[in-house]
């Protein structure tokens, strides 16, 4: 699956509410579960730690479709040959 297409799959089942809940409070969920992955990779237990992976990438894309940013273009910033940004060592 590509990004888009889990963004778009994100957008189908939650954008109206996120769109209603806005920018701010939809903020302070994504990190709450910002928080819950930290807790989980402190942890032993793997399959929280991917659930906690998920739940983050899913408020991620709620946050970009709310604010109308295509996260697969947003990325391309690092899959293009000219990287902008990053400072090589």
């Amino acid at each position: 699956m590509h990004i888009s297409e889990f963004q778009d799959l994100i957008s189908k089942k939650y954008e109206k509410r996120d769109r209603e809940r806005g920018v701010a409070r939809t903020f302070m969920w994504f990190i709450e579960e910002v928080g819950e992955l930290s807790t989980a990779l402190a942890g032993d237990d793997h399959a929280n730690k991917v659930e906690e992976f998920a739940d983050v990438l899913a408020w991620l894309c709620t946050l970009a479709n709310i604010n109308d940013v295509d996260l697969e273009k947003a990325c391309s910033k690092y899959t293009s040959k000219q990287v902008k940004g990053f400072k090589p060592k």
